[in-house]
């Protein structure tokens, strides 16, 4: 009985990177070519991306083009970029007609203007070379951005035997055929080809008699976004991409779609968090002052403005100082509930589950955040009474409580609606921007109330 081969997972450890770094200092070739043909791609990515520039070029001047083109697409985007500076114009180009068209100019697209060209013209296959100039016109937030060209395509006027004679040539350039799209004479795409209806077909059948008609499609132009809407919706591993007259221009892929969807999700994360712009840990200090510093001015105005609003209300706070006590239990309820709503609307719209009318969804907040807001006020009123013993002070915070957990869910709720309708990422909503409008509405209406209520 044979033994089954134990799946483990990579690891990356010191000892490796010690022993890679060991190698190469030895410039025992042999040794690191054996070592490493042991890991995936994106495994020696990984490794690389922990190494000297001068030690991560060796591997790859080592390696051969197939490998190191693969390696290049996972490679962390800073370490690539210097990766391809020391590459020569013609390196540059060996590696990437190892690649699909898609990575292909994912790469080119990476390189100055002034060298984009220049790696080009060292592509040597002519079809590769015109195809993944004709990607690099696309811009890069649409379907013609994210598609690759390699794909199998059968015409309906063919037969079964004929369509499975030409099928085995063009899947030789195709990473995955995840499906067989039909076309007219016209090059229009007009169905998909089952696996199964083909193999079961007669030889002399034509492909007209067997294609699915049915065939989901994206246009060139279409937004990434709705790109990945509509693969998420239908479950779909891979998505032809027509012209506006429905030629079949090329296909978009899961994993093209995974990149996407990771790359919206860091977007929205550092939205949420009051970052303005796509940065990483590792860029420089002034990268990340750029991209932090104006919400954190945000804050500050914010900061100003809840104390000029408390220095407005000096005389409550000399008769009741209580109520500045609870200052800042109401400025983070206010805060809190305004995230939660903003987060809930915001996901929502991301995942194109958002319905109904604005004020439907207004009405259903409001209806939430009073009972929310009743249940905590009452919880609240019983340890001010009990704290304090006069009902006026607990009745006046508790009161301020409910209403500002009201205000902080419906505009928690508005606003990503209307930045969305606006055309503006929603996602700024949950963030900074939301907390501080909240913290200062919610202390103005929180001592407005207590003053109607305390007659001060």
């Amino acid at each position: 009985m044979s033994e089954e081969k134990e799946n483990i997972q990579f690891e990356l450890t010191g000892a490796l990177i010690e022993q890679v770094e060991s190698l190469i200092e030895a410039k025992n070739d042999k040794a690191l070519r054996l070592l490493l043909s042991e890991y995936h791609y994106a495994d020696i990515a990984e490794i690389l991306d922990e190494l000297s520039l001068d030690d991560a070029m060796y591997v790859i001047k080592l390696l051969d083009s197939e490998t190191t083109s693969d390696v290049l697409m996972e490679l962390d985007e800073d370490n690539r970029e210097k990766v391809l500076k020391n590459l020569s114009d013609k390196e540059i180009a060996e590696e990437v007609e190892e690649l699909d068209t898609d990575d292909a100019a994912d790469i080119i697209a990476e390189l100055p203007e002034d060298r984009q060209q220049d790696v080009i013209s060292q592509i040597e296959d002519e079809e590769h070379k015109a195809e993944i100039k004709e990607l690099l016109a696309y811009d890069e937030d649409t379907a013609g951005g994210l598609m690759a060209k390699e794909l199998v395509k059968v015409y309906e006027t063919w037969t079964v035997a004929g369509c499975l004679r030409r099928i085995r040539g063009q899947a030789k350039e195709v990473t995955r055929v995840h499906s067989i799209y039909v076309v007219d004479k016209q090059e229009k795409l007009v169905g998909r080809l089952s696996l199964k209806d083909l193999i079961v077909a007669k030889s002399e059948q034509k492909i007209a008699d067997i294609y699915i008609s049915n065939v989901d499609f994206v246009y060139v132009d279409e937004d990434v976004e709705e790109v990945v809407k509509v693969m998420q919706k239908y479950d779909l591993e891979a998505i032809p991409v027509v012209g506006q007259d429905k030629t079949l221009l090329g296909r978009i892929t899961i994993d093209d779609i995974v990149d996407v969807m990771k790359e919206e999700a860091d977007k929205d994360y550092q939205l949420a968090a009051g970052i303005t712009q796509d940065v990483d840990s590792d860029d420089n200090i002034i990268e990340l002052t750029k991209a932090r510093l104006p919400w954190l001015f945000l804050g500050l105005i914010g900061g100003v403005g809840a104390f000029m609003i408390m220095e407005g209300f000096q005389d409550a706070f000399k008769e009741y100082a209580v109520l500045f006590f609870f200052t800042p239990l109401i400025a983070a309820m206010a805060g809190n509930v305004g995230v939660q709503s903003s987060a809930i609307i915001v996901q929502g719209l991301a995942n194109d589950d958002v319905k109904g009318s604005v004020n439907s969804r207004l009405l259903k907040e409001m209806l939430l955040a009073t009972l929310n807001g009743t249940i905590l006020a009452i919880f609240l009123f019983l340890f001010v009474w009990g704290y304090n013993g006069e009902i006026n002070k607990a009745l006046a915070i508790s009161v301020s409580l409910v209403a500002v957990i009201i205000i902080a869910g419906l505009i928690g709720t508005f606003v990503p609606l209307f930045l969305d309708k606006r055309g503006i990422d929603p996602a700024i909503a949950t963030g900074p921007f939301i907390t501080t409008s909240n913290d200062i509405l919610g202390i103005l209406l929180y001592f407005w109330i207590a003053k109607m209520i305390l007659g001060i």
